[in-house]
């Protein structure tokens, strides 16, 4: 189905070519979400001289990220970003008609078998009602502006078959946070997946988007979902609704009194059309993995504290004292998630020295719990409002963590340092959960618990170790010692080791400053990695090779986490592996990326890991194009390690300064 889609969407394909996973190919989607972060992207597509958009109903400018801040400046900022949008004639949503995602799926730009992406990580989400949601990031999103089209590599597709159907209580944020505990082992890192089973039709739309939100902190590119009767019923109703309501879009024209509103993209026309293409896997259809997950066997977990790879039952973690609650964010404030805070909380009270902070996920959203008189529930229990909007869940606005408070949320990361103090605790829990921990003081389940916490039943095959490789090795040794043009042979220096496996993007580059586009490289080489090593900073030298960890750079869709690397003189980064929304930052700013996974290991065995930051004393030379890096080691003999060499495509951005200069070059043809 991945590849289906991506063959909808790829444009410059040869006659009859099929596309692939390990496909890189040029991509023409639907559409681009750009949020708070537009107004970086505006700097980067008016400085790559681009004179008007390709498409002007591509992109969606959706404000939703610092919705809270009221200053003088966000505010023109705002007012800088919604005018510019005007100029174009752009699709734009204001502060506090809710997250830039939710705002997609109501207004299908996200629809069911299209390719739709955002510079944000949680773009996964389209894959909820079927659509391969995906994220790119800034310089991608100027390119698409400017353009139409950025680059894209198929990723390897992951079959998650889900079996049976929950238990009564059990809600689609307990899956992903099962699945993300229990293959915690980077199984279906950089890969798209595929959910599939008897167990998909139990489960209804707004549990498969929470489910496909967090396939990114799974590790994932995107988490897709069958289109099928759940995914029918949902356009219906939704349909109905926007008869009923006539949201548009303030850039829309309105409805004529009497005349019947056709909504331009969620309408009978265009459903229709979704069923009659029947976009589905083929029988047979050929995947990396398959993993399996009993459903009937999912209880209550909780991820945490601060990290979603482990997860415990309510029941093991009950008794913790919280300082603070949340339900907001684009994972788990839809209706039905407020709805079951709602049942929980009716006619109590929030506990003495607890605070619980409530977001609806859009404003039609609020106005639907309005309606029912959840929403009053949840503030006559005394709940805090926030406007619809990002807000505590990316560290901004009212309510962040304070050094030594645990939060229990049910947003999506509890990464440290990312929704306050990094000497805080946060959980990742459901909606019912939340509410119930915020009631009693301490984390506790909704319900009365009653026998032993069944153990989820998964199972896993790895199919990708027999499929082999489509190339001869001799092929791929002439492909990596070609070069190109003022592109270095080789780079040389002392490998520096950050050891921590899953660094994410908050430890890189803090969220706090990453909304302040007013910062430059000096200040961002001054806070570089200052939430993994406050002194690293001061330790970096330009010359250095870094090395990192695991999964490096995993986490939000932030291009800083590049850019201030950049800053501090790091021109080459070898990792274990890496997150591959960082990787792609990384390749459209010129930070050269190889993997070595034996370097890694070495490095932990030899060093160890005492030190966050560590000055090897190791000497490398290495070769780029034919991924030779030759190693010396103080008493030691000298050792080569073989990694992926750069080819023709990261060698071309890197010559022209990154992505931005690409297009510059595509746009002066």
């Amino acid at each position: 189905m991945i590849e289906k889609i991506a063959q909808r969407y790829a444009v410059d394909l040869a006659p009859g070519q099929t596309i692939r996973s390990g496909d890189f190919v040029t991509i023409r989607p639907e559409h681009v979400l750009t949020h708070d972060n537009t107004g970086a992207v505006i700097s980067k597509f008016k400085s790559i001289g681009a004179a008007q958009f390709k498409n002007p109903r591509q992109p969606v400018f959706a404000l939703d990220h610092d919705v809270q801040n009221k200053t003088e400046k966000n505010l023109q900022k705002y007012a800088n970003i919604e005018a510019f949008a005007g100029e174009n004639k752009v699709d734009f949503y204001p502060a506090g008609r809710g997250i830039g995602h939710q705002v997609m799926v109501e207004e299908g730009y996200a629809f069911p078998g299209t390719l739709t992406v955002a510079s944000d990580s949680h773009s996964n989400m389209y894959g909820g009602i079927g659509a391969l949601g995906t994220p790119i990031v800034r310089t991608d999103a100027a390119a698409i502006w400017a353009t139409g089209q950025t680059w894209w590599q198929v990723p390897p597709v992951v079959k998650v078959e889900l079996l049976n159907k929950l238990a009564p209580g059990v809600t689609g944020k307990d899956v992903i946070i099962t699945l993300c505990a229990a293959f915690n082992k980077d199984q279906v890192l950089n890969t798209a997946i595929e959910f599939t089973g008897e167990g998909v039709k139990s489960l209804g739309v707004e549990d498969r988007l929470a489910i496909a939100n967090m396939t990114t902190e799974w590790g994932a590119l995107a988490g897709v979902f069958p289109i099928d009767e759940v995914t029918q019923d949902y356009y219906k109703k939704r349909i109905q609704v926007l008869d009923r309501t006539r949201f548009t879009n303030k850039n829309l024209a309105k409805v004529p009194a009497g005349q019947v509103f056709v909504h331009p993209r969620v309408n009978e026309a265009r459903v229709g059309k979704f069923l009659e293409d029947n976009c589905a896997p083929d029988a047979g259809a050929v995947y990396s993995k398959h993993l399996t997950l009993d459903l009937s066997t999912v209880s209550p977990f909780i991820s945490g504290p601060n990290s979603v790879k482990v997860a415990q039952s309510v029941q093991d973690l009950e008794g913790v004292k919280i300082n603070k609650a949340y339900l907001v964010s684009c994972v788990n404030s839809r209706a039905s998630d407020l709805r079951q805070a709602a049942d929980v909380v009716r006619g109590k009270k929030i506990a003495d020295g607890v605070e619980f902070y409530v977001a609806a996920a859009s404003s039609e959203v609020q106005a639907d719990v309005e309606s029912t008189g959840d929403w009053k529930a949840l503030m006559d229990a005394g709940a805090i409002a926030l406007p619809a909007g990002c807000g505590p869940c990316v560290g901004l606005g009212t309510g962040l963590l304070q050094d030594g408070e645990i939060g229990i949320s049910a947003t999506n990361r509890n990464f440290k340092g990312r929704m306050g103090s990094p000497k805080a605790l946060a959980y990742l829990a459901s909606p019912a959960v939340v509410a119930a921990s915020a009631i009693a003081g301490q984390i506790v389940s909704p319900t009365a618990n009653s026998g032993a916490v069944p153990v989820p039943a998964i199972s896993l095959v790895d199919l990708a170790a027999s499929q082999g490789s489509s190339k001869s090795e001799e092929a791929e040794a002439k492909t990596a010692e070609e070069t190109i043009a003022n592109f270095p042979a080789q780079m040389s220096g002392e490998l520096l080791f950050c050891h921590a496996d899953n660094l994410n993007t908050d430890g890189i580059y803090p969220g706090k400053y990453t909304y302040q586009d007013d910062i430059g490289p000096e200040t961002m080489r001054k806070v570089v990695m200052e939430n993994y090593d406050t002194q690293f900073a001061s330790i970096v030298k330009p010359s250095d090779i870094l090395i990192g960890g695991f999964n490096f750079g995993t986490g939000s869709s932030r291009e800083q986490a590049a850019t201030a690397l950049l800053s501090a003189g790091v021109k080459l980064l070898i990792a274990g592996s890496f997150s591959e929304t960082f990787k792609r930052n990384s390749i459209n700013n010129g930070l050269l990326l190889m993997e070595s996974p034996e370097l890694v290991r070495d490095l932990v065995k030899e060093r160890g890991t005492t030190r966050l930051t560590d000055r090897t004393g190791w000497k490398a030379t290495v070769s780029l194009a034919s991924g030779k890096v030759q190693v010396s080691r103080v008493g030691m003999e000298d050792k080569i390690y073989r990694v992926g060499g750069l080819g023709r495509s990261i060698q071309e951005l890197w010559v022209a300064g990154g992505l931005e200069g690409w297009v510059k070059e595509r746009i002066r043809q």
